[in-house]
C-alpha cells in the first residue's frame, strides 16, 4: 500500500482520537477547574473566532483592547438569541466602554428584565487593569456557559434565570497603558495595563464621588439595569502563600439584616464551589496588619462607599470583591477566576428571584428609616480567633539596602501559618436619620444634584422658601484637613453635632443661615429606597462623605478678619461691658495653657462674639429638616 493511502487511512482515525481527548480535557476543565489549556483547543477546532489571545499563548500573553471589542461582537454574531454587544459610554481617550448583555430569558433591555423579575448580574473585569485576570476569565466563563458546559443543571441552563452583563473592561484608557512592568508584584501575563485611568483616577476609590468619566458611565449602567449582584474582578498584592482567591461580600457585616444572611450564603457557596475545584479560598482581604510581617495576622471590616462592596449594600444589592493571588501563574489566576464567575451565576439562578424579592424588601425598609439609628462605618473589634494559614518557611532579616526589617518567603517550603484573624465586625459611626431629609441650598444645588442623578436618588428643587419648618444645623467643634491631595481631593474630618435651629429661635443666625434656603433650593428626602446611600453622602461625618471629600472645604476656611488692633479695642469693649465674659476669659486662661499663649486665639474668644462673626463660618452648608412645607 502507498504511504499516502496509509496516511489517508490514519488521519482521520488519529483526528477523531484527538477529538475526544481534547473534549474529555474539557469536561473535565468545566467540572474540576482542569487546565486551561483543555478547553481553548476544543473552542479552537469549533470557534477560532472567540479565542483570545491568553488562549493562543497558552495563558502567557493577554490581549489589547481592540479584542475586547472583536469578541463582544463575535459572541453576539456566534450566539445570536443570547448575546447582545454595546457601548454605554466613552472613555476621556475617545475608547467605546463595551459590554455584553447574554440571558435566554428574552429580556435585553432593563425594562424588559424589571417588568418580568428577571435578576440581573453585573460582572465587571479591569478596574485596576494590570490586573486583568477578569477579563480573560470572564470570556471562557461567558463561553462554557452559553454552550451548556457549565452552571447547568441536567434540565435548565443558568442564562435561562438571569441577566448576565459582562463588563470585560473597566478602566479601558489604563488597560491601552501597556507595559512589562506594570505590576511588578505579579506572575503574568507577559504585559498588562495600567492600575489608574487617563486621568489618573483610580476607579475603586471612586463608586461615591464619582469623578471620573468611566464611573459615571458605569453608574449609568447600573442605574437602567439594577444588577441584584456586581462582581468586582481583581488580583491583590502582598506575601507568599499557598491561598489563591479571596472572596468578599456585602452585605455580610453591614447592611440590611435580612441581607447578610443572604450574603453570608451568597459567599460560602461561591467559596464551598471553589474549593470543589482544587483553590483554596479565603473569606477576608489577606493584607497583614502590619505590613510585611506575617507574624501580625488580619483584620476583615466593610468598605467604605468608595469602594465596590461597601457601596452597593447602600444601595441594598449584593457587592463581591474577588482577589486572586499575585504570586500565582496567570493561567492558574484565570481558571479560578472563570470558577468564580461560573459558581456565581449558578448561585443567581438558584437563588436570584428569592433574592431579589429580598432586596426589593430591604428597599421598602430603607425607605422608613426616618428617626432610625444607622450604621454609616464600622471598625473590627479586638476580638480575636486562631486559624491555619497555608503559608511558606520565612525569615525576617534586616535590609542593608532598606534598613529595615525584610521578609524573604521560600515558596519550595509550604508551612501552615498559626495566626489570629479580627472579624468581629462593629459599628464605628451611628447617626440618626433626618425625620424630614436634607436641604441643599441653591448656591450647590447645580453641582449636588448632579451628584445626586448620577447615583439615581430621588431630590425635588424648592420653588418657595419654608414655613415653619425646624432646620438642624451642623457646627464643626474640631476641623481637619488632610495634608496632602488624594484623587485629586483634599480630605476633611469634622466633629461636631446636629443642632435645632427652630424658627426665630436666633434672629442672628437664622439671617444668616436661613438667607440660603431659597428657591432652587433642592430636598432630598430620607424616605426613599437609596436612604443609606443618601447619608453615606451628605452627612457629614461619614467616610465618603462630599464633605469628606473636600467639596464643601470653603464653608471651614475663615474669609473675613479684624486687624489686631481693631481686634484688641472689641475684646476691651466686651470686657468692659460684660462681667461674665471677663470671668469667663479668666477662667479659660487658668484652665487652658495653649490658649493662654496663643494671641490669635485669646483676640478670636472675643471675635466670636462679635456681630461681625461670619455665622456661617464652620456651619456646614447642607441641613436637616424634620417637616417640609412649601
Amino acid at each position: 500500500m502507498s504511504r499516502s493511502k496509509i496516511i489517508a487511512i490514519i488521519s482521520p482515525l488519529r483526528c477523531a482520537f484527538v477529538a475526544a481527548f481534547v473534549a474529555a480535557l474539557g469536561a473535565a476543565f468545566s467540572a474540576h477547574g482542569a487546565t486551561l489549556g483543555a478547553v481553548s483547543t476544543q473552542r479552537t477546532a469549533a470557534r477560532p473566532d472567540l479565542q483570545t489571545t491568553a488562549e493562543h499563548t497558552s495563558f502567557k500573553k493577554t490581549g489589547r483592547y481592540e479584542e475586547v471589542i472583536r469578541l463582544c461582537k463575535a459572541y453576539q454574531q456566534a450566539y445570536p438569541q443570547q448575546v447582545r454587544c454595546t457601548s454605554f459610554g466613552v472613555t476621556p481617550e475617545g475608547r467605546p466602554m463595551m459590554a455584553l448583555i447574554a440571558t435566554r430569558t428574552g429580556a435585553f433591555t432593563p425594562e424588559a428584565a424589571k417588568r418580568r423579575g428577571i435578576p440581573v448580574l453585573l460582572v465587571q473585569g479591569g478596574i485596576h487593569a494590570g490586573e486583568i485576570d477578569g477579563k480573560d476569565a470572564g470570556f471562557l466563563a461567558l463561553r462554557d456557559v452559553l454552550d451548556n458546559r457549565a452552571a447547568v443543571t441536567s434540565t435548565t441552563s443558568a442564562l435561562e434565570k438571569q441577566v448576565m452583563i459582562f463588563v470585560p473592561v473597566f478602566n479601558i484608557d489604563g488597560h491601552e497603558r501597556f507595559g512589562k512592568w506594570n505590576r511588578p508584584n505579579q506572575v503574568g501575563p507577559d504585559e498588562m495595563g495600567w492600575r489608574t485611568t487617563a486621568q489618573n483616577f483610580n476607579l475603586n476609590r471612586d463608586y461615591a464621588k464619582a469623578d471620573a468619566p468611566e464611573m459615571r458611565a458605569m453608574l449609568a449602567l447600573v442605574n437602567a439595569w439594577d444588577p441584584l449582584a456586581y462582581i468586582d474582578l481583581h488580583v491583590t498584592d502582598g506575601a507568599k502563600f499557598e491561598h489563591d482567591i479571596a472572596i468578599q461580600v456585602e452585605p455580610v457585616h453591614a447592611g440590611d439584616v435580612r441581607l447578610r444572611k443572604i450574603g453570608v450564603a451568597f459567599r460560602d457557596a461561591v467559596i464551598k464551589d471553589l474549593a470543589a475545584t482544587g483553590s483554596l479560598p479565603l473569606p477576608f482581604y489577606p493584607s497583614f496588619n502590619v505590613n510585611d510581617d506575617p507574624a501580625s495576622g488580619f483584620t476583615d471590616g466593610v468598605a467604605p462607599p468608595r469602594f465596590s462592596t461597601g457601596y452597593f449594600l447602600t444601595r441594598n444589592r449584593f457587592g463581591m470583591l474577588v482577589e486572586t493571588h499575585s504570586w500565582k501563574d496567570y493561567a492558574t489566576r484565570v481558571r479560578a477566576t472563570r470558577n468564580t464567575v461560573v459558581s456565581v451565576m449558578s448561585q443567581i439562578a438558584q437563588h436570584g428571584a428569592e433574592w431579589r424579592k429580598a432586596a426589593l424588601a430591604a428597599d421598602l425598609q430603607a425607605a422608613g428609616i426616618a428617626g432610625q439609628s444607622v450604621e454609616l462605618s464600622y471598625k473590627a473589634s479586638e476580638k480575636k480567633r486562631a486559624i491555619d494559614f497555608r503559608g511558606y518557611e520565612y525569615s525576617r532579616t534586616m535590609s542593608d539596602v532598606s534598613g529595615a526589617l525584610m521578609t524573604r518567603y521560600d515558596d519550595t517550603k509550604p508551612q501552615i501559618w498559626k495566626l489570629t484573624v479580627r472579624d468581629d465586625v462593629v459599628p464605628n459611626l451611628s447617626i440618626v436619620a433626618p425625620l424630614g431629609g436634607y436641604i441643599v441650598p441653591a448656591a450647590h444645588a447645580a453641582w449636588v444634584g448632579e451628584k445626586l442623578r448620577q447615583h439615581g436618588i430621588v431630590f425635588r428643587k424648592l420653588s418657595k422658601s419654608f414655613i415653619h419648618a425646624e432646620l438642624e444645623v451642623f457646627r464643626a467643634e474640631k476641623v481637619t484637613f488632610s495634608k496632602g491631595s488624594n484623587e485629586s481631593h483634599q480630605e476633611l474630618k469634622v466633629e461636631g453635632k446636629w443642632q435645632t435651629l427652630a424658627k426665630n429661635e436666633s434672629p442672628g443666625a437664622e439671617a444668616q443661615l436661613g438667607a440660603s434656603i431659597q428657591p432652587g433650593s433642592l430636598f432630598v428626602p430620607t424616605a426613599q429606597a437609596k436612604s443609606l446611600l443618601v447619608m453615606a453622602l451628605l452627612e457629614p461625618q461619614a467616610p465618603d462623605s462630599f464633605l469628606a471629600w473636600g467639596y464643601f472645604n470653603n464653608a471651614f476656611e475663615r474669609k473675613e478678619y479684624m486687624e489686631d488692633y481693631v481686634a484688641e479695642a472689641v475684646a476691651r469693649e466686651q470686657l468692659a461691658a460684660d462681667p461674665k465674659l471677663a470671668t469667663a476669659f479668666k477662667d479659660r486662661l487658668d484652665a487652658d495653657p495653649e490658649f493662654a499663649k496663643n494671641p490669635a486665639a485669646r483676640l478670636d474668644f472675643f471675635a466670636e462674639r462679635h456681630q461681625s462673626w461670619d455665622q456661617r463660618f464652620n456651619v456646614y452648608p447642607v441641613m436637616r429638616v424634620g417637616v417640609l412645607a412649601e
